[in-house]
């Protein structure tokens, strides 16, 4: 999936070997005014995510199965997403608050509990992305996670979006959604710091309803690295980063370069007003010949 400045697109690979490609204009939303403004931009960002993803997830999904002739509906997809979002609060937010339990008043505050507690936040974290990215079908994910970034880097360098081209960048991107999930641990750990433990039913509120107060913060975070990249101290505070993007990452293969190369052409033509190439849905024997990386203009 690519999200152009007005368009996001999705490309699949079809199970005749095919790209099957979706581009939608964005909503008012998700490029208007509150887009621009600080801290609104980051809940905006947060439900854009979360809304383009469901949408390319039930893309992706049916093409997958349309060899069976099966359809996934949106609903199946819309209760999956819940239910991920109740599994990732509950253990990323609540099991902290009780595993941190044992140690409230030490030290006669509550600092050393919810510091315990953010270290402990921070470790399901990355036990979590180690365990995952020893599953099959995850590393498979990461590999196109891989692809996406590289082919962000070409465009974003002007160059022909090639495979070769393609091959010649990193897989991680310092605007990467994993960057920003390390972001959100780092500033639930300060934001909570200071926050009573008492009364209990506060201290559970409080790692639910802050959720998305810090998850605008951290888009902010996000934004600010970006733009200063080129400052060798900016480098240091994002290589934790960077660095986890090793586990989230993988070098992908030719015709995984070539579904993000297809993503991206199909943005940039609809951000330009210029009708996607018809090579995108073809077979992949055909779409070879047609020159489906040859570049973007």
């Amino acid at each position: 999936m690519i999200r152009g400045q007005r368009h996001v697109s999705v490309a699949v690979r079809r199970p005749d070997g095919g790209i099957s490609t979706m581009c939608k204009p964005l909503g008012a939303l998700f490029i208007g005014r509150p887009r621009r403004i600080p801290l609104i931009r980051g809940v905006v960002a947060l439900v854009e995510t979360l809304t383009l993803g469901m949408r390319a997830l039930s893309y992706s999904a049916n093409v997958a199965a349309e060899a069976e002739g099966v359809e996934i509906g949106k609903g199946a997809i819309a209760g999956m997403i819940v239910v991920s979002l109740t599994f990732a609060i509950g253990l990323f937010f609540l099991v902290p608050v009780f595993a941190s339990s044992p140690f409230e008043g030490a030290f006669g505050s509550d600092i050393t509990s919810n510091i315990i507690e953010g270290a402990i936040r921070l470790s399901l974290f990355l036990v979590y992305i180690v365990l995952i990215g020893r599953m099959k079908d995850i590393r498979r994910v990461f590999m196109y996670h891989g692809a996406e970034h590289m082919t962000v880097h070409v465009q974003e360098h002007a160059e022909p979006l090639t495979v070769d081209n393609v091959r010649k960048y990193s897989t991680a991107h310092p605007r990467c959604g994993t960057a920003f999930l390390l972001v959100v641990m780092v500033v639930a750990v300060l934001a909570f710091v200071f926050v009573p433990r008492d009364p209990f039913w506060w201290l559970i509120a409080s790692r639910i309803v802050f959720v998305p107060l810090i998850a605008a913060v951290s888009y902010e975070v996000i934004r600010w690295s970006g733009r200063n990249t080129g400052n060798s101290w900016v480098r240091m505070i994002t290589g934790p980063s960077l660095a986890l993007q090793a586990l989230t990452t993988r070098e992908p293969d030719d015709d995984q370069i070539e579904i993000a190369i297809a993503a991206m052409e199909v943005a940039v033509d609809a951000d330009e007003g210029r009708e996607p190439a018809a090579s995108l849905t073809e077979p992949a024997e055909q779409s070879a010949s047609n020159g489906l990386t040859s570049g973007a203009s």
